[in-house]
């Protein structure tokens, strides 16, 4: 009697400490992931498209791509992978989209803060300054200053206005533009047209070493598509065979088949990981 009084406080005491001890993981891991989508639309410039979209395009990629393996070859192992490769194409469409932004917008950045030193010089206040971004910045910036100016105009609040200009914008330089100008308007002082001109010039610099270098690196990225793509195409064309398509449908078959997918993945990680350059990760953002 004495064993089961202990044991059955024992157990209490465990179920009383276990939301501590084991939190629910799971929740946060989706709602992580969710908002690294989330990040990614928007950094993508597609942040209006919605979730749901996204996800959707992810669930009917996934469904056509198996479907139309298995319909030519009738493979369960090469639908899956199909499926795989389909539910990925999205997510790496809108990786592209955002690496492509951040590379033209890259090239405007020192363009926006000679706008504003400008504006600043001839006496416009700050607010007014970047408001003004809005007719005068690159066209490929001017909506989200457009949507800071009317912001701006219904609220007056200028550290808020901010906050939505970044997510509007989602670059890291222009989130180094963004803070500048909050610890400008904080802080006050002379010295802005001044800082504006460094990170200008910084700015500038950094996209030119980058451009180089990713000129001379883009038969890497090339070298790992073309190593990664060819294999599969060749086996396309082999289980396309009635005879290639009974010896790839054995056990054996589907090894060799999962083990070369498994090389696949890696060896086009290991590709890109070695040409791949460090991107500026967000301030605040």
């Amino acid at each position: 009697m004495t064993l089961l009084l202990g044991a059955l406080l024992a157990a209490g005491v465990l179920l009383s400490i276990s939301p501590w001890m084991w939190p629910p993981r799971e929740k946060a891991e989706s709602t992580a992931r969710r908002g690294r989508l989330m990040r990614l639309q928007e950094e993508a410039g597609l942040g209006a498209l919605g979730q749901r979209t996204v996800v959707s395009a992810i669930v009917a990629a996934a469904m056509i791509a198996a479907s139309v393996v298995w319909l030519l070859t009738a493979i369960p192992v090469l639908a899956l992978l199909a499926g795989i490769a389909g539910a990925l194409a999205p997510v790496l469409f809108l990786r592209a989209r955002r690496v492509r932004l951040l590379r033209l917008r890259r090239q405007l950045w020192p363009d926006v803060c000679d706008l504003l030193v400008a504006s600043i010089r001839v006496g416009l206040s700050l607010p007014d300054a970047v408001a003004g971004l809005g007719s005068s910045a690159p066209v490929m910036l001017r909506p989200a200053f457009a949507v800071f100016a009317r912001d701006l105009q219904a609220t007056g609040r200028f550290e808020a206005s901010l906050d939505r200009l970044k997510v509007a914008l989602a670059d890291p330089i222009g989130d180094r533009i963004v803070e500048t100008l909050r610890m400008a308007r904080q802080v006050g002082g002379t010295e802005l047209t001044n800082v504006l001109r460094a990170l200008s010039a910084s700015v500038r610099a950094d996209a030119a070493l980058r451009g180089e270098v990713e000129a001379r690196q883009s038969w890497i990225r090339g070298a790992a598509v073309l190593g990664a793509v060819a294999p599969w195409v060749i086996l396309g064309l082999l289980v396309m065979r009635p005879e290639g398509a009974s010896a790839y449908g054995t056990a054996e078959g589907v090894l060799v088949i999962c083990v070369g997918a498994v090389v696949s993945v890696v060896a086009f990680r290991i590709m890109i990981r070695i040409g791949r350059l460090a991107e500026p990760r967000r301030w605040f953002g």
